[in-house]
C-alpha cells in the first residue's frame, strides 16, 4: 500500500505505525480502518485511491437521478435481500446499480468501499449469481440513497413540481379542502409515507418526526440512539397534503381535524416482523394565514424487542438485587421515573415478565397499549373511559397485579395507593429528575405521609444514554480533567482510568451505536420511613438522600460515570445526559 504515501494520503511514519499494529494480531481491523480510525487519514481520498490500485472502476451515479424506471429497479433488488443481508447493506452502504445482459445477466453493485470483506457477502446475496463491484464516491452514494429513502422519493413518485399552483388562488375553506384532494390523488404520497415508515424500522429509529417547515416544505427527521437527524425533506407538495396523508395512515385520526391535537395508531409487517405505530398530532403556527399545519409524531414499537427479563436491563448488581427483592414481595409500589423516552416503560415490561406466572391476575391500564404481554389482560383507555374510571373498575376485578401506566393526578395516585394498600402489587410511572423527587410529587398530590413511607417498596430513576461504537472508539489523550473532577473523580481515579470518544464508521456513522440504561434505585426501609413520617410542609429530600446514599443507593451520576469507566460512553455524553445534583 505504498501508494497510500506516494499519493500523499498519510505519512510513512503512520503506515509503519498501522501495520505494526496490524502485525501485532489483537486488531483485527484492515490497515486502511487503522490509518482512518486512528491516524486521521481522509475516508474518502484513502476509499478511492485503494478503489484505483485494485483496479475497481470508479462510476458517477448522476445521470439515473431522477429516473423513476432505475431508481425503481434498485429499490426492487433492494428489498429482495433477506432482512439480514438488507441491514448489512444499508450498514456497508452498498446498492445493486444496473443489470446487463450480453448473452447472460450481470449486476452492477456499487460501494464507496470497495474491498471491505463483506461486500462480497451481500454481492452474493443478489438473486443475480454474476456481478462486478465497481466504487462510488460516497457524496455520490449519499444522493442516491436519498432518493431512493422513499420508495424513489417525491419527484419521482410522480407529484408535479408545481402541483398546488392552484392554491394560491383559493380563497375559500372547501376551495383549500379540494385543492388538496386533487394534490393527493395526483401524487403517489401513500408510497412515500409507506416508505418512511419501513424506513424508520429498518434504521433502528425510536420515532419519526413529520415537521412542515413552510408550506411547501416537510421534512422528516429520525430519532437514532436518541437523537434526532434529518432523514429526507420533500418540497414539491404543500405540507398540508402530507400531513392528510400521513395521518390517513393511523387509526383514529381525524383528516378534517386540524386544530386540536389527535393520537392514533397503526400496525404493519416489516421484514416478516410485526409492528406498531402510534401518531400523535399537534397543531403548530404558520406564517400562511391559509395553511393549517400541524406537526406529527410516530413512534414505533417493536413488539418483539420488549426486554424479556431483568438481566436484559443492565442495572448494576445491588440495584438489581433491591429491584428484584421489591417487585416479589405481594404488594406495595414500585416507581419508575425519569423523562419521555427514559426507557420506563420497557423497565416495567420486564419487571412483569419477572413475576408473570399463571396463578396470578395481571392487569394493565394502559394509553396507549405499548407492547402486548402474554398472560396479561390489558386495558386500553379512550374518550368513554379515563383512567379513574378503569381503575374503579379494576377493583372488582379481583387483580393481584396492577400497572397503571402514569400517575397523572391526585385521584390517579390516590387509587393506586389504595390497591397497594389492600394487598395488590402496584407498578407506575412519574415524570421526576430522579428517584427522590417522586416522593415530594405524590406528596404534593395530597398523598399523605403515612401512605407513601408503607406504600412505596421501591422507586426507580433512570435515563438511557448512548454507548460508544465498539468498532471505532478510540481512547481519548485529552481529555477535560476539570469536567470529571466535577463529574466525580479523583485524581488517583483520573490516571488509572482509560477514556474513550466517539469517531464514526461505516458501522455507527456517528461513533455511537445503541443505548444502555443508568439507574438510581431508593429502596424503603426504617430509617427513610421515619423522615417520611416527620413531613409536615415539605418532604426533606437531603436527608432521604444522604440515608439511601448509607444503604447503597448509588446515584444517577455515579451510574453513569461506571459507564465511562468500563469504556462504555464518553463524558461528554454523560455530562449532557445527567442533571446537576
Amino acid at each position: 500500500m505504498q501508494i497510500l504515501v506516494e499519493e500523499g494520503i498519510t505519512t510513512k511514519e503512520n503506515m509503519a505505525e498501522a501495520l505494526e499494529i496490524q502485525r501485532k494480531g489483537t486488531d483485527k481491523r484492515r490497515l486502511i480502518d487503522i490509518l482512518i480510525e486512528d491516524f486521521g487519514a481522509d475516508r474518502e481520498e484513502m476509499l478511492k485511491s485503494v478503489a484505483r490500485y485494485y483496479s475497481f472502476e470508479s462510476i458517477d451515479p448522476s445521470p439515473i437521478y431522477g429516473n423513476k424506471e432505475r431508481l425503481q429497479f434498485i429499490r426492487q433488488v433492494l428489498d429482495a435481500l433477506s432482512p439480514h443481508h438488507y441491514e448489512m447493506a444499508v450498514k456497508l452502504k452498498v446498492l445493486p446499480f444496473e443489470l446487463a445482459v450480453n448473452g447472460y445477466e450481470k449486476l452492477t453493485i456499487i460501494t464507496p468501499d470497495t474491498t471491505h470483506p463483506d461486500v462480497h457477502t451481500i454481492a452474493r446475496a443478489f438473486k443475480y449469481p454474476r456481478y462486478e463491484i465497481k466504487h462510488v464516491p460516497n457524496p455520490n452514494w449519499e444522493e442516491l440513497w436519498r432518493q431512493l429513502a422513499f420508495d424513489q422519493g417525491a419527484r419521482q413518485l410522480g407529484i408535479e413540481e408545481d402541483g398546488f399552483a392552484g392554491y394560491d388562488r383559493a380563497e375559500t375553506e372547501k376551495e383549500i379542502e379540494r385543492a388538496l384532494g386533487d394534490e393527493i390523488g395526483r401524487g403517489k404520497l401513500n408510497d412515500l409515507i409507506e416508505g418512511v415508515l419501513a424506513d424508520g424500522v429498518r434504521t433502528g429509529a425510536s420515532d419519526i418526526h413529520v415537521i412542515p417547515k413552510s408550506s411547501h416544505r416537510t421534512e422528516f427527521h429520525f430519532r437514532i440512539d436518541g437523537r434526532l437527524s434529518l432523514w429526507s425533506a420533500v418540497t414539491d407538495v404543500r405540507s398540508e397534503a402530507v400531513i392528510t396523508v400521513v395521518k390517513d395512515r393511523g387509526k383514529n385520526l381525524d383528516r378534517f381535524e386540524k386544530l386540536l391535537s389527535q393520537d392514533g395508531f397503526a400496525q404493519r409487517t416489516i421484514d416478516n416482523k410485526m409492528i406498531r405505530f402510534r401518531f400523535s398530532t399537534m397543531p403548530i403556527y404558520s406564517g400562511d394565514l391559509h395553511a393549517k399545519l400541524e406537526s406529527v409524531v410516530i413512534r414505533i414499537l417493536r413488539t418483539g424487542d420488549t426486554a424479556t427479563g431483568i438481566e436484559t436491563l443492565g442495572m448494576p448488581k445491588t440495584t438489581k438485587e433491591y429491584f428484584l427483592k421489591s417487585i416479589r414481595k405481594p404488594q406495595g409500589m414500585v416507581i419508575f421515573t425519569g423523562p419521555t423516552g427514559s426507557g420506563k416503560s420497557t423497565s416495567q415490561m420486564a419487571a412483569i415478565q419477572e413475576i408473570m406466572d399463571p396463578g396470578i391476575n395481571v392487569i394493565t391500564i394502559e394509553d396507549p397499549v405499548e407492547y402486548l404481554i402474554e398472560g396479561c389482560r390489558q386495558v386500553k383507555l379512550n374518550h368513554k373511559l379515563d383512567f379513574e374510571g378503569a381503575l374503579r373498575g379494576l377493583l372488582r376485578h379481583d387483580p393481584d397485579v396492577v400497572m397503571v401506566g402514569e400517575m397523572r393526578d391526585k385521584i390517579t395516585s390516590e387509587i393506586a395507593v389504595k390497591l397497594a394498600n389492600t394487598g395488590h402489587l402496584i407498578f407506575s410511572t412519574l415524570h421526576t429528575n430522579d428517584s427522590i423527587a417522586a416522593i415530594t410529587r405524590l406528596y404534593n398530590m395530597g398523598i399523605e405521609p403515612f401512605l407513601l413511607a408503607y406504600t412505596i417498596n421501591i422507586i426507580v430513576a433512570q435515563r438511557l444514554i448512548r454507548k460508544l461504537c465498539d468498532r471505532c472508539k478510540t481512547v481519548d489523550e485529552n481529555v477535560d480533567t476539570d469536567l470529571l473532577m466535577e463529574s466525580g473523580f479523583t485524581n488517583e481515579e483520573i490516571e488509572k482510568t482509560k477514556f474513550y470518544k466517539a469517531v464514526g464508521c461505516v458501522h455507527c456513522i456517528r461513533g455511537f451505536r445503541g443505548r444502555i440504561g443508568i439507574f438510581e434505585a431508593l429502596s424503603m426501609n426504617k430509617e427513610i420511613r421515619k423522615v417520611i413520617l416527620k413531613s409536615r410542609d415539605f418532604i426533606d429530600e437531603d436527608a432521604i438522600r444522604t440515608l439511601a446514599m448509607q444503604n447503597g443507593m448509588q446515584p444517577l451520576r455515579v451510574s453513569a460515570m461506571n459507564l465511562v469507566k468500563d469504556g462504555i460512553t464518553s463524558v461528554d455524553i454523560v455530562e449532557g445526559m445527567i442533571l446537576e445534583e
